[in-house]
């Protein structure tokens, strides 16, 4: 009888974990899919316009790290106040969170827009595409306040454990690009569909064209999950105080302060490194750009995984159960091993392929290709890492994480890195070898955290 109950137990608490991650794979698949698309078209107009393009995709992932990092304080106050019931505690939480948006996309918008023509400098983007590079920058980051909405709200709805309506919402946000980009990138042009032809539009605009499409998107995005944000049931900020209040943002900071010097410090190792990678040249760059986008795809299932860890053990702790929360460590990490590996399996066997879409380049298609299977093989233990740590930020301890990750980035993949190019020599492959050395460093730290059991507060309780 004790092991049915247990047996349904385990069952119970699996259907959980996959009711909450399940919106969140999807709306990252699509997203990956749309970055896809966009690289495909973008990569239609040449290597140059590929690597205009992701030469300052590092940057944009230090942007927004530090913006994540700030939700991760919301999201793990959120889910305990969603875990204890206490509805009200949720609202006031929410209501700071506006207050943030407001704040930080004001002073982000002012600084990405005033440093775009720098950046491509700063990036060593080869003197043919600077122009080009900033102009892109620039466009892409006009809507940051509405970006730093949809960044935001999309994790104190799932916070609340409404994984759902951030998934709605970021399906029509890249359904408007997709479509966009079909009418600015390429010229006016006749298609034939079966018997029938006709003349379909287009601007014309290339690589501005894209920017363009993914603004308009991102914009009504962030416009419309705020609205919906505003009608949510159990987390509206409507009729409450946005004055800031000490009582709600000293928490949340003191959570969100250490990822966020986490996120903004390897962030800065992804430019570091990126830039290490562009001085290569442009095939380096183009390689290094397409396996990013396609290696994306395959942390799919861990992220999304790692969001319904971090809401669950939230949960889970706001309520005080320690039964329910080792149930969910021992549930989470077993599904999460099991999707990376066939997940790594799949980057595997489908790399060259993959690569295929993005440049018809030999030589690009060749080095994407043996980055890819490289990394594929470290699938399995970088999704062990990002469970544990999702685990960690649900539960507030944001300390250990942001001492690994800064660690593990700076001491052992740029340093790496630096040695392997600047002093060797030598190519992207070694670049790529370093940051698997990174996962490898990530996946023993947090295992014996976990073999500890000092990631769960409860455990001292």
């Amino acid at each position: 009888m004790n092991l049915r109950t247990s047996h349904k137990e385990s069952l119970a608490t699996a259907a959980i974990i996959l009711s909450l991650a399940w919106p969140t794979i999807i709306e990252q698949a699509m997203q990956t899919a749309v970055q896809y698309i966009d690289t495909a078209m973008v990569g239609s107009l040449g290597t140059n316009a590929t690597a205009a393009v992701g030469a300052t995709t590092t940057v944009g992932w230090l942007i927004f790290s530090t913006i994540s990092a700030l939700s991760v304080g919301f999201l793990s106050f959120i889910a305990r106040a969603c875990g204890a019931n206490n509805k009200t505690a949720a609202q006031k939480a929410v209501s700071q969170a506006v207050l943030v948006v407001l704040v930080v996309g004001s002073l982000y918008t002012l600084l990405t827009l005033s440093l775009s023509s720098r950046i491509p400098v700063w990036m060593q983007v080869d003197e043919g595409i600077e122009k080009l590079a900033s102009t892109y920058f620039f466009i892409l980051y006009l809507p940051m306040l509405p970006r730093a909405a949809s960044t935001i709200f999309g994790t104190v709805l799932r916070a609340a454990g409404d994984t759902k309506t951030p998934m709605k919402v970021g399906i029509i946000v890249n359904l408007i690009n997709i479509v966009l980009n079909f009418l600015l990138i390429y010229e006016a042009r006749t298609v034939s569909l079966f018997s029938l032809s006709f003349t379909l539009p287009g601007a014309g605009l290339g690589v501005i064209g894209a920017a363009i499409a993914s603004a308009v998107a991102f914009f009504w995005g962030g416009i419309h999950i705020t609205y919906v944000l505003w009608k949510h049931p159990m987390v509206s900020p409507s009729g409450t105080s946005l004055r800031p209040d000490m009582s709600i943002l000293k928490p949340c900071m003191r959570i969100a302060f250490p990822n966020i010097l986490q996120r903004f410090g390897t962030s800065l190792g992804f430019v570091s490194f990126a830039s290490m990678i562009n001085s290569l040249g442009e095939v380096s760059t183009a390689a290094h750009t397409i396996a990013n986008t396609v290696e994306s795809a395959f942390y799919i299932p861990g992220y999304g995984m790692q969001t319904a860890a971090a809401t669950l053990t939230g949960n889970a702790y706001g309520a005080g159960d320690k039964k329910r929360m080792k149930s969910l460590s021992s549930m989470f990490i077993p599904i999460e091993v099991l999707l990376m590996l066939l997940s790594g399996t799949a980057l595997f066997i489908f790399a060259p392929t993959l690569v295929g879409l993005f440049s018809s380049n030999p030589e690009v298609i060749h080095l994407g290709t043996t980055v890819l299977r490289m990394v594929a093989i470290s699938e399995p233990i970088y999704g062990f890492s990002i469970i544990v740590e999702g685990m960690m930020l649900g539960v507030g301890k944001t300390k250990e994480p942001f001492l690994y990750n800064i660690i593990g980035m700076w001491c052992i993949r740029i340093v790496g890195t630096f040695i392997s190019i600047k002093l060797l020599g030598m190519g992207l492959v070694s670049a790529w070898a370093c940051m698997i050395a990174h996962n490898l460093f990530l996946f023993v730290l947090y295992f014996f955290t976990y073999l500890r059991g000092t990631w769960n507060p409860l455990n001292t309780k």
